[in-house]
């Protein structure tokens, strides 16, 4: 029977004990080209921001052949005076307006109180003297974390912190460039990512408020570790091997002797971490949801429960299981093995069934394409799958990652560089300390626990698309494959070190650090900011920038909407803020300006909806969840979401786990009212 491994780090201590072996017989501390730590398994236009109704403020520009311009010729000659016509144009359109500064010899600024500046500007531009008016908007820097493992530093490790994360430069080659992503939106609570791995851990602190109820689809009992087969409980109870199951067990025999890898945990953490909360790490998709769903244990998985789960997680009927209340978007499955048939993942495999089905019902699915320096793995090599290659932080392909023509896309899948010490780029992500059973979590270091491969890129590619799917509902899972080839860098031909040549697909041996090529390594780097900018096209979208994402009883945050953006040509109309559960929660003033304070009522999760109209009369929304009282206290060991067969969702309290059940979707009900809410305010 062909069991699926999950491609990770289980294998790290041996690796790093054959290493420091090396070193005793005199090997050089940097490694050489092609050598690494293998695993065990451009410029942007900052998001737009509009004034609120109390300071409208718009950019005039004038026909140069009217009365309102005709003073301008007169100081041509030597100063171009400051053009000054509010009172002019005012006087003629019953508007009391204020000059600002010029900007040129026929435009200025020119402000208004008592209406928005959208208001203003509608006003302005009827008037047939005007040539063109423009909200007067308020550019933002692409705003970082407050999360202080994002940015790392001395004292951390890694000192890079999440390196991968960050703006790609000379030396982060293959950075994803998240935060112009974040400049355009943080994600929306209406977009779940399924993590198909080993379950989770929920009760990590950066995992409070992301999760919502999944299912446990390992069938066999010995492999799934937790007292039974299938049932609602996707809790993680680790995963480990010991040198008696190794060496007897029926099922696990030859699977070699691992520690617990924790390794659903780490994909979730990567993709849906709590973020901008001061504590901890950033997750890609700030606001997004993470549905665990458990398809791997001891010795990895079956292809049939991997399947199973992959239809419930879409939203399809997989009998004797109950219907998934919360369908993902995306599936993301940092997990494969080698595939040695000659004719590859052919339409008849049950995986590309699954897949097409899976797609057929609007969810994207992302793989992982393998550690073993090979052709990709299956299911990544499956049609309609987004197979992803792993990148070195030089661009370089990772002298592990799988390669050939079946990847769609590389990201980063981490590196070290040096043979010995800290390692210098792992992927930074949640984790918990337990060797075999739970313990207390954690995060990875580049330490002996430093995480590369294969299936650390998937996940950055997942939520990617989870966050192109909040600036475009209405994406198809092709139109996401298809955006994400077109957005993505050009790989790196030069840079790396001496003897480190080209790619090649199909070959029998291994191969190493190389250059990749879009034969080999897919369409090119993994381009976040430009990915969503491309998803985004015409259309507004909604951004929910916070504070904090954690407010103190008898406190407030301040949910700020003025990142929302529109196309080029149209301008917001109007804000619409609404919130799920008026016992936790309520606003404090206006809940129509581009801002809304939020301030704590009691101790729970509760989510927050913006909405916004543009002036083309095209509406967009977007909602978080927000933690309001104290935060979860981080314990160690196991926890009654532990329970074999017991939803984590109703043993795990808003209060003491984190976890989502179906309640908080209520909180989302309220988009339909305020769409036309809005709409009506846009209107008049």
């Amino acid at each position: 029977m062909m069991t699926t491994r999950p491609t990770s780090n289980t294998l790290a201590t041996l690796t790093l004990s054959a290493l420091s072996a090396l070193f005793l017989t005199g090997l050089a501390p940097q490694a050489l080209a092609g050598t690494e730590r293998t695993p065990l398994r451009a410029a942007t236009l900052p998001a737009e921001s509009v004034q609120s109704a109390e300071t409208a403020r718009v950019i005039v520009r004038l026909r140069t052949s009217t009365r309102l311009a005709s003073t301008l010729s007169a100081g041509t000659r030597t100063t171009v005076a400051e053009l000054r016509q509010a009172q002019a144009l005012g006087s003629r359109l019953g508007l009391t307006l204020q000059d600002g500064h010029s900007l040129a010899p026929d435009m200025q600024v020119m402000t208004a109180s008592g209406m928005s500046s959208a208001t203003l500007a509608r006003r302005l531009a009827a008037d047939s003297e005007v040539l063109s008016v423009h909200v007067d908007q308020r550019r933002r820097p692409h705003a970082a974390v407050s999360d202080p493992l994002y940015a790392g530093g001395s004292g951390f490790s890694p000192a890079s912190g999440q390196w991968y994360l960050r703006s790609a430069s000379s030396t982060l080659v293959s950075a994803i460039n998240a935060e112009t992503a974040w400049s355009l939106t943080t994600g929306s609570a209406g977009v779940v990512v399924a993590v198909l791995d080993t379950g989770v851990r929920w009760n990590h602190p950066d995992l409070d408020g992301k999760l919502v109820s999944g299912y446990d689809f390992i069938s066999e009992s010995v492999i799934a570790n937790d007292g039974d087969g299938r049932d609602s409980n996707p809790a993680d109870p680790g995963d480990w091997i010991s040198s008696t199951e190794n060496s007897s067990n029926a099922t696990l025999k030859d699977c070699g002797v691992s520690d617990s890898s924790w390794h659903g945990t780490q994909m979730a953490g990567l993709i849906g971490a709590s973020t901008n909360n001061a504590s901890g790490m950033a997750g890609l998709g700030r606001h997004v949801r993470v549905l665990p769903v458990r398809v791997l244990g001891k010795c990895g998985g079956y292809d049939s429960d991997i399947i199973a789960g992959m239809r419930w997680a879409a939203g399809l009927t997989v009998p004797g299981v109950p219907a998934n209340p919360n369908p993902a978007r995306v599936i993301n499955m940092s997990l494969g093995y080698k595939d040695d048939s000659a004719s590859g993942c052919t339409a008849s495999d049950p995986y590309s069934v699954a897949v097409a089905e899976v797609n057929a019902a609007g969810a994207v699915v992302v793989a992982s394409a393998g550690n073993d320096s090979r052709q990709v793995n299956k299911p990544a090599n499956c049609p309609g799958v987004i197979s992803v290659a792993g990148l070195r932080h030089a661009g370089t392909k990772n002298g592990f990652s799988s390669l050939g023509p079946q990847a769609t896309i590389a990201a980063p899948a981490g590196n070290c560089v040096n043979l010995s010490g800290e390692c210098l780029y792992p992927i930074l992500s949640t984790s918990n300390t337990g060797t075999t059973t739970p313990s207390c979590p954690t995060h990875t270091t580049g330490g002996s626990d430093a995480a590369v491969g294969t299936s650390f890129s998937a996940p950055l590619v997942s939520g990617t698309a989870a966050l192109m799917l909040a600036a475009n509902p209405a994406l198809t899972p092709a139109q996401v494959m298809a955006l994400l080839k077109s957005s993505a860098r050009s790989f790196p031909t030069s840079g790396a070190g001496v003897g480190v040549s080209t790619c090649v697909a199909g070959l029998s041996a291994d191969q190493d650090e190389c250059y990749c090529t879009t034969g080999t390594c897919g369409a090119g780097m993994l381009d976040a900011g430009a990915a969503v900018r491309a998803a985004a096209g015409s259309l507004p979208i909604a951004r929910i920038g916070e504070t904090t994402t954690r407010i103190d009883l008898g406190s407030a945050t301040l949910l700020d909407g003025s990142g929302s953006s529109v196309a080029a040509g149209h301008t917001l109309t109007g804000y619409g803020w609404a919130l799920g559960d008026s016992t936790l929660a309520r606003f404090n003033g206006t809940t129509s300006g581009s801002t809304a304070s939020v301030s704590a009522l009691g101790s729970g999760l509760v989510a927050v909806t913006l909405t916004v109209a543009d002036s083309a009369g095209s509406s967009a929304s977007s909602s978080a969840v927000l933690r309001t009282g104290p935060a979860p206290t981080a314990t160690c060991g196991t926890d009654s979401s532990d329970g074999a067969g017991t939803p984590a969702a109703t043993t795990t309290t808003e209060d003491s786990g984190g976890a989502l059940g179906a309640g908080w979707l209520a909180g989302l009900a309220l988009v339909t009212v305020l769409l036309a809410a809005v709409r009506r305010r846009a209107a008049a």
